[in-house]
């Protein structure tokens, strides 16, 4: 069962966030963060999936901070350009800017015991910033996060359990990049798989099943690990 409903962060910001549940009694909550395309048709379905799998999952609109809370784009180029803008736009905020709504997502999935994050692209990002600075989480999952191998976040240092995700051909984030982030953080289970950057994603020419499915396996097994 689905919905949308409105959660409203620390600071008074109230913003949608797509609801997920599973058939029974959940396994523990998971929050699922959107790439820069928003909260369309792709992160329902990832959303869906975690909800098939036992959890109660939360994909907050993470564009609603400037005025965007109902953004479901496509993969052309033109929507690309325009889910960049947005991110920017987002990423231009002071702090702790998105994050509060996060936090308060992670506080919305807690009623179902512990909570997992799991995010794609900038969504990627965001979960491994929220591992180091949101409470209440158990265990993240970043995919294919760009940026979060820069200096910058590579300096995060995470409070919570970190597997993550990275393509071996992904032209976003460079194999050099991945290694001094693996070399930095020898807790974080790194895995590399041989396809390009959004291969989870079914509706992108980048999709590569194989890797999708070994990615998805895994993050379930950490999540059965951290959150039970």
């Amino acid at each position: 069962m689905s919905e949308t409903i409105t959660l409203k962060a620390a600071d008074g910001h109230s913003f949608p966030a797509y609801i997920a549940k599973p058939a029974g009694q959940a396994k523990g909550g998971v929050v699922v963060l959107q790439e820069i395309f928003g909260v369309n048709a792709h992160i329902r379905a990832v959303a869906d999936g975690y909800a098939a799998a036992g959890y109660f999952v939360v994909a907050p609109s993470t564009f609603s901070r400037i005025g965007k809370g109902d953004v479901q784009l496509g993969y052309t180029e033109a929507d690309m350009n325009e889910g960049f803008a947005l991110k920017g736009a987002v990423e231009a905020l002071p702090a702790p800017g998105v994050l509060a709504d996060i936090q308060a997502a992670v506080d919305h999935a807690a009623q179902a015991g512990k909570v997992g994050i799991v995010g794609y692209c900038w969504g990627g990002l965001l979960t491994w910033r929220a591992a180091a600075l949101v409470k209440g989480l158990s265990a993240a999952a970043p995919y294919y996060g760009g940026g979060m191998t820069t200096p910058e976040e590579i300096a995060r240092q995470p409070k919570v359990p970190v597997m993550v995700h990275f393509g071996e051909q992904d032209r976003w984030i460079p194999l050099d990049t991945v290694d001094a982030f693996k070399k930095a953080h020898p807790a974080v289970a790194a895995h590399l798989y041989p396809a390009h950057h959004g291969f989870n994603c079914d509706h992108r020419g980048a999709y590569d099943k194989a890797a999708a499915d070994l990615a998805r396996e895994r993050t379930l097994a950490f999540f059965a690990q951290h959150l039970a």
